[in-house]
């Protein structure tokens, strides 16, 4: 039998024609799995879910038909000191059109709301954060969209700060995130201040994800850098080293993967990457050795585990890269 334990959290997901089904449904799942994982401890679970719109049905970006959405004058708990997150996610297109019958029903009630933290919370995924400028709930606040969408957040809303290149951004009671996927990372987030990092790691687990982001990363992680390009043999190179950075490369060895010379692989990587394969390679273990340090990793261990030579190598190329901070101040925030 679950045990009692802190009230639960209200997460109210506002759903419009074609929205994302990403944006939200992995958001819901992480909900749902560290519920899971409550249950398994004999604990009670946080997360109450509902799903509301301005239209009882509704049609998702991929065309799965959407039924039983809560009115949204039904989609918040009737107490307000009920701790609620309501999440709003993005639709397709480059601009976020707002000229529609169910989007102005849902600005109309965004409008009417006051966030507070503790409270009513709002979460963004994606363009999500253009509703909420939209509705006027974002001036002097620090938020980020996904990358497409910055400058139009911009002029929507001139008075908020727009933070590129994050994964997703803290200021409560407004969490906003880059996209897709960075909705996961916010929500496994959100989940380690609620329930604690223990239940959150083993979401993470469940749902196989591998590097958890945190606020302050970039939302171009360095294992996705220099890789906008098509060519089969670099991205065979790439995926080599990403996978296993520890590894005794240098360029011959690099070459060998691709079926090229050294001098033509170097050529490919400045033409295709614009950057040098040891350069590329330095980078790819500096990634990692910053996550094994936010992981509480001593230096020594994360620059074995990255594959350098020894903690001095690790800070030489720390400082080279002209990285924030030092090895071990970055531990020691953690």
């Amino acid at each position: 039998m679950a045990s009692a334990g802190p009230p639960p959290i209200h997460v109210v997901f506002a759903l419009l024609p074609g929205s994302l089904i990403l944006d939200w449904a992995g958001p819901a799942e992480a909900l749902r799995i560290a519920n899971q994982c409550l249950r398994a401890q004999g604990l009670a679970e946080r997360f109450l879910l509902r799903f509301a719109g301005p239209q009882a049905e509704t049609v998702s970006s991929v065309g799965a038909h959407i039924a039983g959405l809560l009115p949204l004058a039904q989609a918040l708990p009737a107490d307000p000191a009920a701790s609620t997150w309501l999440v709003l996610v993005g639709m397709p297109g480059r601009c976020i059109a707002v000229d529609n019958a169910p989007t102005r029903a849902l600005l109309h009630w965004l409008r009417g709301l006051r966030l507070a933290s503790g409270r009513l919370e709002l979460l963004t995924v994606c363009a999500g954060t253009l509703l909420a400028a939209h509705a006027g709930l974002l001036p002097g606040r620090r938020v980020t969209t996904h990358h497409h969408h910055l400058d139009e957040l911009r002029e929507v809303e001139p008075a908020c700060e727009v933070v590129d290149n994050r994964v997703f951004v803290e200021d409560a009671p407004v969490w906003s995130s880059a996209g897709v996927t960075t909705g996961i990372d916010l929500v496994l987030h959100r989940i380690a201040d609620a329930c604690g990092e223990a239940i959150a790691a083993q979401v993470a687990q469940a749902m196989v994800v591998a590097l958890r982001r945190g606020p302050h990363d970039p939302e171009l992680s360095p294992l996705l850098a220099h890789r906008s390009h098509l060519h089969p043999a670099l991205h065979r190179v790439q995926d080599a080293v990403s996978g296993a950075p520890q590894a005794d490369w240098s360029v011959p060895r690099m070459a060998a993967v691709a079926h090229v010379s050294p001098r033509h692989l170097t050529r490919l990587f400045m033409q295709h990457a614009q950057v040098a394969p040891l350069d590329y390679l330095r980078r790819i273990r500096l990634a990692v050795a910053q996550r094994a340090l936010q992981n509480g990793q001593e230096v020594q261990r994360a620059a074995e585990l990255a594959g350098f030579a020894s903690d001095t190598q690790l800070r030489r190329a720390w400082h080279r890269f002209d990285l924030p901070d030092t090895p071990s101040t970055l531990r020691a925030a953690r």
